[in-house]
């Protein structure tokens, strides 16, 4: 008896792209759907069971980071395989402490490409060789002269969207409406001078990222240091 094969569902607002995914992985894999925004795939989460996702970071109504902890609620052993642009360290990081399974560039192979779906599908994280291993300090001395600019509610909602908070979730926490959140969002890009929202959540996580290393090196100065010093 054959093993039955494993479902896929694709989700990126690229329809071509999407259906390059579909030809490429027909004969080994079944794309059992599709979906192209967040609102789409976790309407189609609800009633069709897959057992790996493929999600693009930047759709148009959510990005990937903050829709993980929203695919985990629906089908908690959902595989997440990132297929996307970004090939950045910090972001591969995050959507894998996010609860992502692995993280690959869109212009990678068949033969990658399957190999990081079988990894994944195995219980194994994948990150991509082609990811660059550099380290949350890079670009840190200019995204600190940055901050000096930022009011304290802009500092509180730069740190909600480096915990993967969405739109919807900073304006619930906050007590105001999503166009409010909206607005302080583009008034970071524009004094940040970032001019994309996944410029901005990377600039967010590099400064929780920074907050952190500052803690745990006063943390073990204090530690150091001698009582009555």
């Amino acid at each position: 008896m054959n093993k039955p094969r494993s479902r896929i569902i694709i989700t990126d607002d690229h329809p071509m792209l999407v259906e390059g995914l579909k030809t490429m992985l027909g004969k080994k894999f079944d794309v059992v759907g599709v979906a192209h925004s967040g609102k789409q795939l976790l309407e189609l989460l609800k009633h069709e069971e897959a057992d790996c996702l493929l999600l693009d970071l930047g759709l148009p109504d959510r990005n990937g980071l903050d829709l993980i902890p929203d695919i985990r609620a629906v089908r908690p052993a959902l595989r997440i395989l990132i297929v996307t642009m970004h090939l950045d360290r910090v972001l591969a990081d995050a959507v894998l402490h996010a609860g992502a399974s692995g993280f690959i560039p869109k212009d990678s192979g068949q033969q990658e490409l399957e190999s990081a779906i079988s990894a994944v599908l195995a219980g194994e994280r994948y990150l991509s060789p082609r990811v660059p291993p550099i380290t949350f300090a890079v670009g840190m001395g200019a995204a600190n002269a940055a901050l000096a600019t930022l009011t304290p509610r802009q500092m509180e909602i730069l740190g909600m969207i480096a915990q993967g908070k969405s739109t919807a979730d900073v304006a619930s926490t906050l007590g105001v409406s999503e166009s409010t959140i909206t607005f302080h969002r583009s008034n970071l890009r524009k004094k940040l001078g970032i001019d994309s929202e996944w410029g901005l959540v990377r600039f967010a996580i590099l400064m929780e990222m920074g907050d952190a290393a500052r803690r745990e090196e006063s943390s073990a100065t204090a530690r150091k240091t001698p009582p009555g010093r």
